[in-house]
Formats: structure tokens, sequence, C-alpha cells
């Protein structure tokens, strides 16, 4: 009988130092996957929250991490915007089915605003600060701005706590300007702005939805919530 001892690694030399989280990211270049976890957090909550009150919800459609085709001469030309949202087109592919892409001449309507989340990996390109290469795929910057026209691109760091807002002016991107320290979209009578608050049991400041005023979209957990708040209240007057 052959048995087999596993023995743990022994402990590192006191003044040895093991790699860390931070000296292990999970974004590797040219690897599909998330960069990491505050990723898709933050893009669900900004799909949860985008609710323009002006518009039917059935022709609203938002999305996070989806391929977004936009050439029809270099059809297999994408972007992954981490979330960005669109109105004016159905909610389903055709009014009947979930949509796999997002290709721009079968749906023939931009994105209204894109937010992309800084990463080390892509920093760079989110903010426009790389060039083509030759025989390449045109940037992130040149996509939104000269192809796709998108009216808004935002860029959130989770590092540094801020946003950057661009607006399309003349075919070309310019700062936004901020009302306390959010973008006004009046046209479809909502704002972006940070929100310090619990989300998913995190308590951060997360990029969320608002409306004009800078009253939050609640999502659904928080409207279970406030329901709840309520029938307490209610019953606490009663008794």
């Amino acid at each position: 009988m052959i048995t087999q001892t596993i023995q743990s690694n022994p402990s590192p030399a006191k003044n040895q130092s093991l790699p860390t989280m931070y000296d292990l990211p999970s974004e590797y270049v040219g690897e599909p996957a998330w960069p990491d976890e505050f990723h898709p957090l933050q893009s669900m909550l900004l799909m949860l929250t985008f609710i323009p009150p002006n518009w039917n919800r059935e022709m609203v459609f938002s999305a996070m991490d989806l391929y977004l085709y936009y050439d029809v001469n270099h059809r297999l030309w994408y972007k992954r915007p981490d979330w960005f949202g669109v109105v004016g087109v159905p909610r389903l592919y055709e009014e009947r089915d979930l949509r796999l892409s997002y290709v721009i001449w079968q749906e023939k309507v931009s994105p209204f605003v894109v937010v992309e989340l800084l990463s080390p990996g892509t920093e760079k390109e989110d903010l426009g600060k790389t060039e083509r290469e030759p025989e390449k795929p045109p940037t992130k910057w040149e996509v939104y701005e000269q192809i796709l026209k998108v009216l808004y691109y935002v860029v959130l760091s989770r590092y540094t706590r801020q946003i950057k807002v661009f607006h399309l002016v003349n075919n070309h991107y310019q700062p936004a300007p901020l009302t306390q320290g959010r973008l006004q979209i009046p046209s479809l009578e909502l704002s972006l702005g940070l929100w310090e608050g619990s989300y998913c049991d995190i308590e951060r400041l997360w990029l969320r939805w608002l409306n004009l005023d800078g009253t939050i979209i609640p999502i659904p957990s928080e409207e279970v919530a406030e329901a709840k708040r309520s029938a307490a209240d209610a019953k606490q007057e009663a008794e």
C-alpha cells in the first residue's frame, strides 16, 4: 500500500513578503475577463438605475460588457464598454429576444451614454491618450467620438473617486460642466453622479443614475426596504 503525505508550504522567512491581491491582479492584457470585483457590481448598479422617466421602459436598453460592433466594413471590429445606455431601441432585440451583442448597422441607434471604469490595463485608452496603430482598429475614444458619436462619455476612477464627463460638441468631446457634482441630462430627465451608500451590502462611493433633483432612483432591494419602513411606521402610528 502506497501512501502519500501532503505537506503544506513552509512558512516564509521573516524577511520574505508574499505577494498580495494588489500584486496578483486578475487583469492580464488580452484576457477577456472582468479586471476586478468592482467592475461588474458598479456596471450592474448603472443598469438598474438607468430609467429615464420620459421614455417607455420598453424603448430603453442598457448593457454591461457587451460586444458593440460599430463598422459594417470591418464586421469583426468591436468595443466592450463597461456600461452603455441607449434610448429609442426596443429593450429586446426585434422585440423578442435577449441580445448577444449590439450591432450598430442593425440597431441604427448609437448609445446615448457610455461609461468606462478605469483599470491599469485600459486607463490610457479610456482617457484618449493612445494613438491608433497602423492597420489596427480605432481606439475607444475614436469610436465613441468620431464613429458612434456618443453624446456623453463618462470615465470613473475607483482609485481617485472622481468622474470625468465629456460631451460631444461639434463632433468633438469637451469636458462637460457638473452641477453639484452631477451631470445633468434634461433630455432624459436624469442626472449622473457619485453617491455614498450601501449597495450589495458594500458601503462605498458608487456611480449611479438619479433624478434631476438628485434623489436616487431606487433599485428593487431599496424599494422593498422602503416599503417595510413605511409599513412599520404606519403600524406604529396606528398603535
